[in-house]
């Protein structure tokens, strides 16, 4: 599903954003270990989505811009989940910035009821 062939040692790294193979082509945010994502098949991500739900309150807006994407998205941060690296679109997005990564932390382990 690569969109072109990612260069040598390439992997996806904590904070990236990749439009993946899911339900449907989308972004997500790359959130586990770097030390894990440059040795697994797979790495754990955070699927995104246009679609605001107000009702859902794990969800975390992420501005247009932030991350190269185009629109305001919100991180499913109550769906994390894990993907094998063939189904990630290289080159990344861009990467979030610590702020907005840092929310979407705090949104998983509430989600996941960890303290």
């Amino acid at each position: 599903m690569m969109a072109r062939n990612p260069r040598g040692g390439w992997y996806p790294r904590r904070g990236e954003v990749y439009y993946v193979r899911l339900d449907k082509l989308r972004p997500a945010l790359v959130i586990s270990a770097d030390s894990l994502n440059r040795h697994a098949l797979d790495v754990c991500v955070v699927p995104m989505t246009t679609v605001a739900h107000a009702q859902f309150s794990f969800r975390v807006q992420v501005r247009a811009g932030d991350g190269g994407l185009k629109h305001d998205t919100w991180a499913k941060c109550d769906q994390v989940t894990t993907l094998e690296k063939k189904l990630f679109t290289y080159p990344p997005l861009g990467r979030l910035h610590d702020p907005t990564l840092h929310n979407i932390e705090l949104a998983i382990k509430l989600s996941l009821d960890l303290p």
